[in-house]
Order: structure tokens, then C-alpha cells, then sequence
């Protein structure tokens, strides 16, 4: 971590430290959090580049697999490992 120093306006510094005291946060965490929120909505209007999954021959996925109910699956893969 580095230390900086900026200038706020006023009723921004004291709405900040209210949010904090509020919220049982330090000031530094109420300013990383709103600047980290405020780039991530930069990036809103991107559009990234297609990601290419890599695909492998095969039947599809087995009968009673519902690759919608992770816990099962989980469940389903950890059985077929063991070698009990």
C-alpha cells in the first residue's frame, strides 16, 4: 500500500468519514471502495474479446447430470475418484 495525499471537496470528505463511521470502515476503505466501483463502470461499455473454450469429442454429458446443480456434480466427480 502507498500513501498519498489528494484534495476532496469538503462535503464529499465529511459525507466519506460519515459512511465510515457508519459502517464500522476505515475512511481509506470507503475511498478504495467508491474509486474501485467507479473504474469497474468505466469498463461497463467494453465489449471484451470472444473467449474461445476449448471443445473435445465426446458424447455430451452423461444421462442424470445436471451441470445446473453444482453441488451434485461435485458430489458425482468426487465419487468417481475415489477408488474405494
Amino acid at each position: 500500500m502507498r500513501r498519498t495525499t489528494v484534495q476532496l471537496d469538503e462535503d464529499l470528505l465529511r459525507s466519506a468519514k460519515e459512511l465510515a463511521a457508519r459502517t464500522g470502515r476505515t475512511l481509506t476503505a470507503v475511498i478504495e471502495d467508491a474509486l474501485r466501483q467507479a473504474l469497474a463502470q468505466r469498463g461497463e461499455g467494453k465489449r471484451r474479446a470472444p473467449v474461445e473454450l476449448p471443445t473435445f469429442c465426446g458424447d455430451g454429458v452423461r444421462p442424470g447430470v445436471d451441470l445446473d446443480d453444482s453441488a451434485a456434480l461435485l458430489e458425482l466427480m468426487e465419487n468417481e475418484s475415489d477408488p474405494r
